[in-house]
């Protein structure tokens, strides 16, 4: 097996987790192919992350309504990727301990959705980012993650791990520093994605939340996934049953059936003959009887 086929089956056989990070990882790498190819031909590459990414600007946003869904699998950079998708990896890990890989695909979803609206909303809304906002754009998963991170750390709040150079740390301090970290960051360079992480963040909170009053945000992008991919899924043929016709004559392999069945039921009237005699027949069996002896 080959290493395409081998990542094939890898893919079809891997859980919802190791979907994502395939689909993060494919479209990091079809990307940087095809801005090779357009850079050999003299051909800018760049407008291609341009495409996908979202923008804060609300009018390049109506002329770009995708990108609210592609930006949260979009990576420029391999350390970018990478990081992102170790992150992944890891808390998503503990939350499957607890929840379904639905859970973990919606709320990658919807957590994506309301980081991406959380950072337009603010760079319209702050005077501080007026500059900004015609040429910011938002790209990445952190957002996403940042929802898995915090309703994990929610849902197993004294849950330890351990971390490089620090040792066992509770999933509450690692939720808690990481939003402290991003909130003190949305004046930085990179105040677009903090800003991202603090809606995601938010998302998570609110998801555990919901799931203890018996409410799943996360279902209606399930659903919406689901009937996408029962459209494309070919239609079972449905067939009929048809009248049989009484005049068409019989093979004989039916023939040959219908008659051992018939000398079955005669040697089982016959079996109830000796052993009750012939007055214990009832009318069908005597007709059966009656018949198999005019044949």
């Amino acid at each position: 097996m080959n290493v395409w086929e081998n990542i094939k089956t890898t893919f079809r056989r891997g859980d919802a987790l190791v979907k994502l990070i395939y689909v993060n990882a494919g479209l990091f790498l079809v990307l940087k192919v095809a801005v090779i190819v357009l850079k050999l031909f003299n051909q800018p590459g760049l407008p291609l992350y341009s495409w996908l990414a979202m923008p804060a600007d609300p009018v390049a946003l109506l002329h770009r309504p995708w990108t609210p869904l592609t930006y949260m699998f979009l990576h420029e950079g391999f350390f970018h990727l990478f990081f992102n998708m170790l992150c992944l990896y890891w808390f998503g890990k503990l939350f499957l301990t607890v929840y379904s890989e639905r859970h973990l695909v919606g709320l990658y979803l919807v957590g994506g959705l309301a980081a991406g609206a959380f950072y337009a909303l603010a760079f319209n809304l702050f005077p501080y980012y007026e500059p900004l906002v015609h040429a910011s754009i938002l790209m990445g998963a952190s957002g996403s993650i940042m929802a898995v991170i915090t309703a994990t750390a929610f849902r197993l709040p004294n849950m330890e791990i351990r971390l490089f150079l620090v040792g066992g740390v509770k999933l509450k301090y690692v939720a808690i520093g990481a939003v402290a970290v991003s909130f003190f960051g949305i004046t930085s360079h990179n105040g677009g994605g903090e800003l991202a992480h603090l809606g995601g963040a938010l998302t998570g909170y609110l998801f555990e939340l919901m799931m203890k009053r018996g409410k799943d945000i996360t279902a209606w992008p399930n659903r919406l996934i689901d009937r996408i991919a029962n459209a494309f899924k070919p239609k079972r043929m449905k067939v009929k049953p048809g009248k049989a016709n009484p005049h068409r004559k019989m093979t004989d392999a039916e023939y040959n059936m219908n008659k051992a069945k018939n000398m079955a039921e005669i040697d089982r009237i016959l079996d109830k003959i000796k052993a009750s005699g012939y007055d214990s027949l009832s009318a069908e069996e005597k007709r059966k009887l009656f018949s198999q002896g005019r044949n």
